[in-house]
């Protein structure tokens, strides 16, 4: 349970938020995005709490080995939105180095690979806040740095990138949230 939480993330910033496993960062993050209702206390989102506010990226890699790469990102596509953007799911493709494997099936990429490509859902459709459950799980650090700029992109036009993680990313301006266990030393 994550308890005595205040903050605040504003347009353009990000926030990283770390702790030991079990500390609650995933629970606080499915909290933020509606998932879970907080036992206590409130969340709130200025503007609105509409599910096209926000994307959320957990620990599934959301993809389906039957599709193709960018069958994958059009399926992403239409959920968001209603309609696929074939220019806007290359230019995804393209930002994690996935643009040349495009026509291939899902199910032959390696992790790494099935990771970016989940991570491209966020280029593909615009959405104003990022949640992020450890995405730079199975990347390596080439991979890591083209997260690194898409969030810094995102942020760059206003967007706000809220991630839970054990690796600290090259984010110089995040904030950091740090949870711990109660009775566990760090």
């Amino acid at each position: 349970m994550v308890s005595g939480l205040t903050f605040e993330v504003r347009a353009g910033n990000a926030l990283a938020i770390r702790g030991p496993n079990g500390s609650g960062k995933t629970t606080l993050l499915r909290t933020i995005a509606g998932y879970l209702h907080p036992a206590a206390g409130r969340i709130e989102i200025k503007g609105g709490r509409e599910d096209h506010y926000y994307h959320y990226f957990g620990h599934s890699n959301g993809v389906k080995p039957r599709l193709s790469v960018i069958e994958n990102v059009n399926f992403w596509q239409r959920y968001y939105s209603g309609e696929s953007d074939s220019e806007a799911a290359e230019a995804a493709l393209e930002a994690f180095g996935l643009l040349n494997l495009s026509s291939f099936s899902a199910g032959e990429l390696s992790q790494g690979q099935a990771r970016r490509l989940g991570l491209a859902r966020l280029l593909a459709a615009y959405r104003p806040i990022w949640l992020l459950d450890e995405p730079s799980v199975s990347l390596d650090g080439a991979s890591t740095r083209l997260l690194e700029s898409a969030i810094a992109s995102h942020l760059s036009t206003g967007g706000i990138a809220i991630f839970a993680t054990h690796l600290d990313l090259a984010l110089t301006e995040a904030g950091i949230l740090e949870l711990v266990v109660p009775g566990m030393s760090l």
